[in-house]
């Protein structure tokens, strides 16, 4: 059992902190969908390139790849809360910046590449906070609805955001859109400064941080990983994964202009549609929590995440309709392939090595992502945008169905670690 189970399961009061602080996150994620929407639209009407976009994506991938891993180190040695407050307060002074460069008619497109790789780096502190911090505070039992509650939330905003967005470009000066991202993150701000996250017990303290811990403790996450091959083989799944699926989002709003000739209207009814497949995935796992064998869980929702994705590939330019069909699906299985993994390793890794095990199978999980933004804008250019959606959902099925054939990969929840964080029981 991992210790934060001992930590969490007698805490009968964790909804009174964990709600207010959770709550106030649905404002941050909705400003940072307005933004990115935004972006991207932007972008798409002033270059039209597949290249540009696949550029932007790279940027902000970056950060995910080459920070993450030490990110969490700095994590579980720092005050949680603080990193999340100053993450967020650093993404809106970011943001205000954008704003005032867009307000000035100044801005330019290397601008925007700078502000996404910054805010991106921001994200890289908060969510290993946030993540480590929940299995603090949500019992073990319920971390698996939570993180399908958390999927639904996203889905919701996914909704909400791309409609609102363009709606308010129609009605708002664009630095007005952008701006509307510092107001929500002081919204998400606002709860930390007055509720208390739990910190687990660690060795050593706060004030003993340099260069040589930070590498220390990311050697001790990669220690960590590689005693459990399950987690590490499953990492370089998602890697492979990620490499396919990467430019499904990046390239949708060339999908949307070139194949269908359809406009911005379209685009977020597209990105709408993801978010109504999310609500429902998410709530049916919050509801269901899935197979007793939540490694199972997650693997059928990668198989359903490749026939959605090949769905919308296979649209010819008349069949919108198929399209949304596509993107529903995917929709729907995002939180049945997310949650469960979230939730392994809540339930599993202890407490003070959460931050950075997060941290690094993300940037495992990751780091295929900007290669695949650099092959894939050439590829998209000479073979055309379809292809890689053809290419990415056959092959994210292949893995799925792989994935479900490998014992390591399925015996993932059989492993714990006694208080050194070494194996003790693998059944």
């Amino acid at each position: 059992m991992a210790q934060g189970n001992m930590i969490n399961n007698d805490n009968s009061n964790w909804m009174k902190k964990f709600i207010p602080i959770w709550s106030a996150q649905v404002f941050s994620l909705l400003g940072s969908g307005l933004v990115q929407f935004a972006l991207v639209w932007y972008l798409t009407k002033e270059t039209g390139s597949a290249t540009i976009l696949a550029m932007a994506t790279f940027v902000a991938l970056i950060p995910d790849v080459l920070l993450a891993p030490f990110a969490g180190a700095l994590v579980d040695r720092w005050n949680r809360r603080l990193v999340m407050i100053l993450a967020d307060g650093s993404i809106a002074v970011i943001t205000l910046g954008l704003a005032l460069l867009f307000a000035f008619d100044k801005v330019q497109i290397w601008h925007i590449f700078v502000v996404l790789f910054l805010r991106e780096a921001g994200a890289v502190f908060h969510w290993p906070a946030m993540q480590s911090s929940t299995s603090l505070m949500v019992p073990d039992k319920h971390l698996a609805r939570v993180a399908g509650i958390n999927q639904a939330l996203r889905g919701g905003l996914s909704i909400i955001a791309p409609p609102l967005g363009a709606l308010l470009m129609s009605l708002l000066a664009f630095y007005q859109v952008i701006a509307i991202d510092i107001v929500t993150a002081l919204i998400a701000i606002t709860p930390l400064f007055f509720i208390r996250i739990p910190q687990p017990v660690r060795k050593g303290s706060d004030s003993e941080i340099n260069i040589n811990i930070v590498l220390k403790d990311t050697a001790e996450g990669l220690k960590f990983v590689k005693a459990w091959p399950g987690i590490l083989m499953l990492g370089l799944v998602a890697a492979f994964i990620n490499f396919v699926l990467a430019p499904f989002s990046t390239f949708l709003p060339l999908l949307v202009t070139q194949h269908f000739s359809k406009g911005v209207w379209e685009l977020s009814l597209l990105e709408s549609c993801i978010g109504f497949g999310v609500v429902g995935g998410g709530l049916l796992l919050g509801v269901w929590g899935g197979f007793k064998k939540r490694i199972l869980t997650s693997m059928v929702g990668v198989i359903g995440l490749g026939v959605g994705v090949l769905l919308v590939g296979l649209a010819p330019s008349t069949a919108f309709f198929l399209a949304v069909i596509g993107v529903t699906i995917i929709g729907l299985m995002n939180p049945i392939a997310n949650g469960p993994l979230q939730a392994i390793m809540q339930s599993k890794i202890p407490p003070e090595m959460q931050g950075r095990v997060m941290s690094l199978i993300t940037s495992i999980c990751t780091a295929m992502m900007p290669i695949s933004m650099l092959v894939s804008a050439p590829v998209a250019n000479s073979l055309g945008l379809r292809f890689w959606y053809w290419m990415g959902g056959l092959v994210t099925i292949i893995m799925g169905i792989a994935a479900m054939m490998n014992p390591r990969i399925m015996k993932i929840e059989e492993k714990t670690f006694d208080n050194e964080n070494t194996v003790i029981a693998v059944n």
